[in-house]
């Protein structure tokens, strides 16, 4: 398993990508919106945006994302915790436990870039993203 933060942006995301590289060294990693089968849900004039973005630095990974109006958040709480999982088992018993007295903001599910994918806030308003595979 791996733990990793996953870092939400108002539209800036690849600009945030970027200035993190400088900082930190390593590669970045973008799939936007357009041609993904995300691509029907986002905003107009979204295609363009970070549906997912991974920095590969020397120190670790920090993912990111351009988070859409109804998800968008402030700087300082646009992060959450990412934990990917070997087996699907894994990823039906981190999240239950997680999501105990907290809130389901996407329930585990089959998605098409993961064999199970959710998102909650715990019990402490910290948000967490379960991948399993």
């Amino acid at each position: 398993m791996q733990l990793n933060p996953y870092l939400h942006f108002n539209g800036n995301a690849e600009e945030a990508l970027e200035f993190y590289r400088g900082a930190l060294g390593g590669d970045v990693e973008i799939m936007r919106f357009e041609g993904s089968p995300a691509a029907e849900h986002a905003p107009p004039g979204w295609g363009n945006k970070v549906m997912h973005g991974r920095l590969n630095t020397p120190a670790g990974i920090v993912m990111a994302s351009d988070a859409m109006e109804d998800h968008a958040q402030n700087a300082g709480d646009n992060f959450s915790i990412t934990i990917q999982t070997e087996t699907e088992g894994q990823a039906d018993s981190i999240f239950s436990k997680l999501a105990t007295g907290g809130t389901v903001t996407m329930p585990l599910a089959q998605t098409f870039f993961s064999a199970k994918f959710g998102m909650l806030k715990d019990k402490f308003g910290v948000g967490w993203m379960v991948v399993a595979g």
